[in-house]
């Protein structure tokens, strides 16, 4: 921390009565690795006491609702693939802080905090990942295909996401909005060849598409080293620039963020951004995570890295906010994430008619085959 300035009382019930906090203050982070480009974004942020409180309750709340999915998962109310990003919060909270509410985004299949940060309630997304009516798709995408106003899901096809993602930045500039894509995928990923295509076609007609290679050092249980003829993900695109973001800090990625989705509005062209980041749990449900890596370095990322723990010491060491404050949002969060679970176990199942529904978004009803061919359905918008 560098500097703190002005201060208010807190209101909360326990521990904020009477406490005077700081407004904002002034944090130094880690600088960027550049590629291509002669200047990144600034080593010394401001962060504000209202930021900071929306960040550290946006990621506590990532936090505990994939382990709640975890619980859900290990007592059969989830079936199927099931991909957690526990240990990834920075990522998808400092992302959608560096963008504004019209831009756009698309992910792979680790798909709920960033769906979270989009704008999904947590009822929501464990009501998908359960099956249930009141899911953000309901009942019928899961874990993998989860949707909101400009968030584009989660993908299940390796890669398949990020011509996808170019795409969507081609309707940006041919409409004009001024908005930016972003386009995520992870290391694994990053070896795709339908991902060169697309760094390809976004160069050349230099469409505001901010490329996201979330980096946690691990693809589908092998490391990066073992995959990868180089792991220097951001400069992959070669004639692309690049950064490279400690993406355990949130203040990094958002700061990154600003930066290349002001790049891609400038019409510059497109970016790639590589945040090196860590999940905590295996590849996937079916992946215990300690085959190919140590439960002692698992330990080590948690006990050094923490995001969460990272901004709560920033949070209370600058008198943005105390201990106290932070653990009345944690019960709040907690209240949260246990009611939506409980909606997510009781809510009904989507009927057997509405399995056609919504096939494409505006088109007269029409029949669709079931798995029997003898079953029909009836599609409607």
């Amino acid at each position: 921390m560098l500097t703190a300035a002005g201060s208010s009382v807190g209101r909360g019930p326990v521990g904020r009565a009477l406490r005077s906090f700081s407004q904002a203050a002034t944090f130094a982070i880690k600088p960027c690795d550049l590629y291509r480009l002669e200047q990144g974004p600034p080593s010394s942020v401001e962060l504000s006491r209202e930021d900071a409180l929306r960040y550290y309750r946006s990621m506590q709340t990532v936090r505990r609702m994939e382990l709640k999915a975890d619980q859900l998962y290990k007592q059969k109310f989830i079936r199927g693939f099931c991909h957690l990003c526990d240990g990834q919060e920075a990522c998808c909270v400092g992302l959608e802080a560096g963008i504004a509410p019209e831009d756009h985004v698309i992910t792979s299949y680790r798909a709920h905090g960033v769906g979270f940060a989009r704008g999904l309630s947590v009822r929501a997304i464990l009501a998908e990942l359960t099956g249930r009516r009141g899911g953000c798709a309901q009942g019928k995408g899961g874990s993998m295909h989860m949707y909101a106003p400009r968030f584009y899901g989660g993908n299940g096809i390796v890669g398949a996401q990020v011509p996808l993602g170019a795409g969507v930045a081609l309707a940006c500039k041919y409409l004009g909005s001024g908005a930016v894509c972003l386009t995520l995928y992870g290391d694994g990923a990053a070896n795709q060849g339908q991902i060169a295509e697309a760094y390809n076609m976004a160069a050349l007609w230099k469409l505001p598409c901010v490329f996201v290679c979330e980096n946690n050092r691990y693809g589908m249980g092998t490391s990066a080293e073992r995959a990868a003829a180089t792991t220097e993900y951001y400069t992959r695109a070669h004639f692309l620039p690049g950064l490279r973001v400690d993406g355990m800090d949130v203040l990094c990625v958002r700061e990154a963020t600003r930066f290349a989705a002001q790049h891609c509005r400038s019409g510059r062209g497109p970016l790639l951004l590589e945040l090196q980041t860590y999940r905590y749990h295996g590849h996937s449900m079916s992946d215990p995570g300690v085959s190919y890596r140590s439960r002692e370095e698992v330990k080590a990322m948690r006990s050094k890295s923490d995001p969460i723990m990272l901004l709560q010491e920033r949070m209370v060491s600058s008198e943005l906010s105390s201990v106290e404050e932070l653990k009345e949002i944690n019960a709040e969060v907690k209240k949260e994430v246990e009611e939506a679970a409980q909606f997510a176990t009781s809510d009904a199942e989507p009927s057997l008619d509405v399995l056609g529904h919504h096939i494409y978004s505006s088109t007269p009803p029409f029949e669709v085959r079931g798995a029997n061919q003898w079953i029909k359905f009836k599609s409607i918008s």
